[in-house]
């Protein structure tokens, strides 16, 4: 987590703290003496990936507001919103985690809150002052990619129906003359296991770029570049913004040639990369 101060003079200092968790689990946190009077905004940026990050953000915003005594606005910049995957409740008796995400985060209060590509439209509409920086934008900021879909290089995959809505939005962003092809996976509900995987349209002899907002564990993309390989595809790269990957890039291992993402959640030199799948990383 990164505290910056704005000032009105245009610069930008860091706001130092420190932090710790007590032994019973509890995060505390602690800012040192810091002089707000000429500070325009707070901004928090915080890359928050399992709960003790969401605790531990809440205490800093808490702490900051008794600094400043509330005169000095404060905006979070929130890459990876957790638990936007848990929006919609599939089966019963299930929490809808999206929303009490949300809720802990307006009660803050904040001034603005921005996060990058939302899982769908339900987190901002869940959000207060709410700015999604969409995943054309953040896929813009790769030249590499940018240009390869501006000259047609790539046809466009979606893995699935979730996806299909940002998909076409990529293809008409960068010309309208990339050809999308959908794909669907039919899952288990109470296990998450996917049992099949159908790719409705041509592959054989194409370069494919697979396009989708978070990647975890991989299976979704693993199991969809099995099929893609067996029709006959070329080449087989993948954009995800959020690089969660808690089992590695070795999953990817000849399936996927190419992984494209952003430093949302982990930074480059925090991932062990393999040998024959390219990272390139887009470093916001």
């Amino acid at each position: 987590m990164k505290v910056t101060s704005y000032e009105f003079s245009g610069n930008k200092k860091d706001v130092q703290y420190e932090a710790f968790t007590f032994s019973g689990g509890e995060e505390h946190i602690r800012f040192k003496a810091f002089d707000f009077r000429d500070c325009e905004k707070v901004q928090i940026t915080a890359r928050v990936t399992n709960s003790s990050h969401i605790m531990r953000l809440l205490m800093a915003v808490d702490a900051l507001k008794r600094l400043c005594l509330a005169r000095t606005p404060i905006e979070l910049v929130l890459p990876y919103f957790p638990y936007a995957r848990q929006d919609r409740v599939c089966v019963t008796g299930e929490a809808l985690g999206a929303k009490v995400m949300a809720s802990l985060i307006n009660q803050l209060a904040l001034d603005k809150v921005t996060v990058w590509d939302a899982h769908s439209d339900v987190v901002p509409a869940l959000l207060e002052r709410v700015e999604n920086v969409e995943q054309t934008t953040l896929i813009s900021q790769c030249p590499a990619l940018k240009q390869q879909l501006q000259c047609g290089a790539l046809s466009l995959v979606s893995p699935d129906a979730g996806a299909s809505k940002k998909t076409l939005k990529i293809a008409q962003h960068f010309g309208g003359e990339v050809e999308v092809i959908q794909a669907q996976k039919v899952r288990n509900l109470k296990t998450g296991e996917i049992v099949q995987t159908q790719v409705l349209g041509e592959v054989k002899g194409k370069d494919l770029l697979i396009v989708d907002d978070i990647c975890d564990g991989g299976r979704t993309f693993t199991e969809l570049a099995k099929v893609l390989k067996a029709q006959g595809a070329n080449s087989i790269a993948l954009y995800v913004t959020h690089g969660i990957f808690s089992q590695g890039l070795g999953v990817f291992s000849g399936l996927i040639d190419t992984v494209y993402t952003t430093n949302s959640c982990r930074d480059k030199g925090d991932l062990v990369e393999h040998h024959d799948v390219q990272l390139n990383m887009i470093e916001l």
